[in-house]
């Protein structure tokens, strides 16, 4: 089985000897588990890649997004606030609105201030426009209104129509001669859909995505026109790292901020070819592989650059783990005893560990020293992290969600968040310490039954009964035993903190199920 590990031969340079103002990149994979890395206990998907930008760097072990699904989380990673703040910031159609008020404390604001280019390339889901697009216009506002001074990105999911690439304002590769317009009310023109042809489709889809068929998959959603703009899936990695080479190499000169969204392993699953039966769990693991592979060429072309010895870099996930999302890959049927979670309960959308705690590593050459954290992070606290990090500590108080975790995120300290606020609509949970309780709002009628550990299918995933849940990770880890009984005392007063966070959100009235 041939694996694709890049040479990353970093070199570590001391304390000292860096620039005065570090590059900065986020690397943002999207729906990737705990367990998805092989560094982190993988055994049937090879991450080599990413494992030695973790052994040359520092691994967090208790990271989290503060949302089990991808809107609310990108959110807060881009905002410094909890999205629960943000009544819109929900997981959004591909044709939803800009999410993010132009204007609004942002990290690529806060970083163009500190004087760094910005530069955004991926997936992106927090919405464009206003609500009432017309795709073959330049299209604002989107991510160069909220302090990206470049962009280019699909505009929703990769299951979501429209299946194009935005370059700032402007659809790539469009014609005047051929329109394209987009609907997720009803269908429109007279494309084939997964619903009506499913004879044509590479694997099976379930009714919401069976909309219109582009390369081979269905979509969420419908559209019409554009046919010289649509994207082939196949493809969409090795773009997405060339543009954001691209950016670097053009950058390379000045201080620049990256915020860099790979859309693997999200669905539908489409790996170039070469990556086909790569891995031993099927095509969902080969898309794990492939974006490995891509990790580690963007890696090696910021060596090849000059610019890896003086750049932070954070890689992480937006969410956590999904196989089954809505599409009959196989993903499920070849897991082949995989645990994308890794020993944690749940994954996507659910309130449990798995659907935020993810992997999280930090890299900086002679500045973070190798080794492995357990302090208790988030991803909502890069806007105060970073703002530190480039002489910019007063922006942080326009976001008091976001703490400064720097000394944690540098290595310096053991010492992360005291509790943070866990979301997966419309359960809410608080973590502090090892301690994690649960406001549960239960099962939906005519849902499909709450989830056990390592089922990882899309169903309702939520506690099965409204009430309040305990958990002590120090000793239950995969969440299986409710100690509420046994420590009210310390129930009592996690929910008074976790409703006092909550206070003045949208969510205050409702966030509390039990009476």
């Amino acid at each position: 089985m041939k694996k694709y590990l890049l040479p990353l031969a970093f070199m570590f340079s001391g304390a000292l000897g860096h620039a005065a103002q570090p590059n900065v990149i986020v690397i943002l994979s999207d729906d990737v588990g705990y367990g998805d890395v092989s560094c982190q206990g993988a055994t049937r998907i090879s991450t080599p890649n990413i494992d030695k930008l973790a052994a040359e760097g520092l691994r967090f072990t208790d990271a989290h997004s503060t949302a089990s699904t991808c809107t609310p989380s990108r959110y807060s990673l881009l905002t410094g606030s909890y999205a629960f703040r943000n009544r819109k910031a929900v997981i959004l159609a591909g044709n939803a609105p800009l999410v993010i008020p132009p204007g609004s404390p942002t990290l690529p604001a806060m970083m163009k201030q500190a004087g760094y280019a910005t530069g955004f390339v991926g997936k992106w889901h927090l919405g464009v426009g206003d609500g009432n697009i017309n795709w073959n216009k330049p299209i604002s506002p989107g991510p160069d209104e909220i302090g990206f001074d470049y962009s280019y990105y699909l505009p929703a999911t990769p299951d979501r129509t429209p299946c194009v690439y935005i370059e700032n304002h402007e659809v790539q590769n469009l014609t005047a001669s051929d329109p394209l317009s987009v609907n997720y009310k009803f269908k429109i023109g007279n494309e084939p859909t997964g619903r009506d042809h499913p004879e044509m489709l590479r694997y099976p889809a379930d009714p919401q995505h069976s909309g219109t068929i582009v390369d081979r998959i269905s979509r969420i959603g419908w559209m019409a026109g554009g046919h010289s703009a649509w994207w082939k899936d196949e493809d969409m990695a090795e773009i997405f790292e060339a543009k954001a080479a691209a950016f670097v190499e053009q950058h390379k000169g000045q201080p620049f901020f990256l915020y860099y969204a790979p859309h693997e392993v999200h669905v539908p699953r489409a790996p170039n070819d070469r990556f086909l039966g790569t891995s031993q769990c099927g095509i969902r693991g080969d898309s794990m592989e492939e974006l490995d592979y891509t990790v580690g060429k963007f890696m090696a072309d910021l060596k090849r650059m000059g610019v890896l010895e003086n750049t932070l870099i954070v890689f992480s996930s937006d969410n956590g783990p999904i196989v089954n999302d809505g599409y009959g890959d196989g993903s499920e049927k070849h897991l082949n005893g995989h645990k994308p979670a890794g020993p944690y309960r749940g994954g996507k959308y659910q309130i449990y560990e798995g659907g935020t705690r993810l992997p999280f590593i930090v890299y900086w050459p002679g500045k973070v020293a190798p080794g492995v954290s357990s302090a208790l992070v988030s991803q909502v606290d890069l806007y105060a992290s970073l703002a530190d990090l480039v002489g910019m500590p007063a922006a942080a108080k326009a976001r008091p969600d976001s703490v400064d975790l720097l000394p944690a995120l540098l290595g310096r300290s053991q010492t992360g968040r005291t509790d943070y606020v866990e979301q997966s609509q419309p359960d809410f949970a608080l973590r502090e310490g090892t301690w994690k309780y649960i406001l549960a709002k239960g099962r939906q009628p005519g849902r499909a039954a709450a989830l056990e550990e390592g089922d990882y299918r899309t169903a309702a995933y939520r506690p099965e009964k409204p009430g309040e849940i305990l958990y002590d990770l120090s000793n239950d880890p995969g969440e299986k035993k409710n100690v509420i009984a046994q420590h009210p005392e310390i129930a009592a007063r996690m929910k008074a903190v976790l409703l006092a966070r909550m206070a003045g959100s949208p969510y205050e009235g409702n966030a509390n199920p039990v009476q």
